[in-house]
């Protein structure tokens, strides 16, 4: 999905507070917000992209479960990152040591920490290149593992704190590494 930018900032600059606010006064708009305080207005995802998104997270969530070690997020949860931004991975996962350190109020509204873990999954609307600036974002503001999934490319561009990009073509599967031990994401839901 190409975002629709919009900039504020000559008018007004929206604290975090405001910031939230839009966006529960606009449940139907989904607002993401730059480190330069842009906002962005993404469009929603296609069905096809809906279902593997859905068959993505269920995976998370049923390993999760089993291990415990940490907290699942979908895509329309909104992370403050250090940098200021606020974006809304399609997946995310925190350790739970991570996100029991946050106050009841951060985990209530837009929680100010960088996701272990992030996944996007492009959509045929979707910008490679913004796409990848997202993802070198998150790695930019610690998010450790980050999975960028091109259903349409069958390539799948692995991002980790500290090493260069990885680029897969066609694989059968991703593993969760150190960062979601025992994970194993089955890619047969997205190359079918």
């Amino acid at each position: 999905m190409t975002a629709i930018a919009i900039n504020l900032n000559p008018i007004i600059q929206l604290t975090d507070n405001q910031f939230y606010q839009l966006c529960r006064e606009n449940p139907e708009i989904k607002f993401e917000r730059n480190a330069e305080g842009e906002l962005l207005i993404m469009s929603p995802t296609g069905g096809e992209t809906g279902n593997r998104n859905i068959e993505i997270s269920a995976d998370f969530v049923f390993w999760n479960r089993q291990t415990q070690l940490g907290v699942c997020f979908d895509s329309s949860t909104c992370f403050k990152l250090p940098n200021g931004a606020n974006r809304s991975p399609d997946v995310a996962w925190i350790r739970k040591e991570q996100w029991d350190a946050l106050t009841p109020e951060q985990k209530e509204k837009f929680p100010p920490i960088a996701p272990d873990f992030v996944l996007e999954l492009m959509s045929l609307s979707d910008s490679l290149r913004e796409t990848q600036e997202k993802m070198q974002e998150y790695i930019n503001n610690g998010v450790k593992l980050g999975w960028l999934i091109n259903p349409k490319m069958r390539q799948v561009e692995i991002y980790r704190l500290g090493q260069p990009i990885q680029i897969l073509e066609s694989p059968k599967e991703l593993s969760g590494e150190d960062i979601l031990p025992g994970f194993i994401l089955n890619l047969s839901i997205i190359w079918r």
